[in-house]
């Protein structure tokens, strides 16, 4: 079920949140996010519950406190959304995309490298 949930971009504000932090209170959420936009501590409350019922977070009883936990890892979801990307915008071309991505800022030396090591290992993989 969580593969095939796209996280809205508020709902990614709050996984970044819990992916930093790997758990955090509505409190603690709200804390960072009231730094960025103004936001209320009820609304993140309700953006909590509902990725709760889409299956994005999950939580635990502390106290009286919920402490939620990402249900996603960061990896996959930026896998899932970087394919969707792929696919709708580029047509599948994948030469496109990493093109559009360093039109947007130029990579740093190490960014570069890792690249380089990237198709390295692609160009070494065996076919499927």
């Amino acid at each position: 079920m969580c593969e095939q949930v796209t996280p809205t971009q508020r709902e990614l504000e709050i996984l970044k949140i819990l992916w930093d932090r790997d758990a955090a209170t509505v409190r603690q959420v709200y804390e960072i996010m009231r730094q960025r936009s103004p936001i209320v501590q009820n609304t993140v409350q309700a953006f909590l519950r509902t990725m709760e019922e889409k299956g994005l977070v999950t939580h635990e009883l502390r106290g009286r406190a919920f402490v939620y936990r990402p249900m996603l890892q960061q990896k996959q979801t930026a896998r899932q959304l970087v394919g969707r990307l792929l696919d709708r915008v580029y047509d599948g071309a994948m030469d496109q995309l990493v093109d559009g991505l360093l039109s947007i800022r130029r990579p740093t030396e190490e960014e570069l490298q890792r690249l380089e090591m990237l198709i390295n290992q692609a160009k070494n993989k065996p076919d499927p």
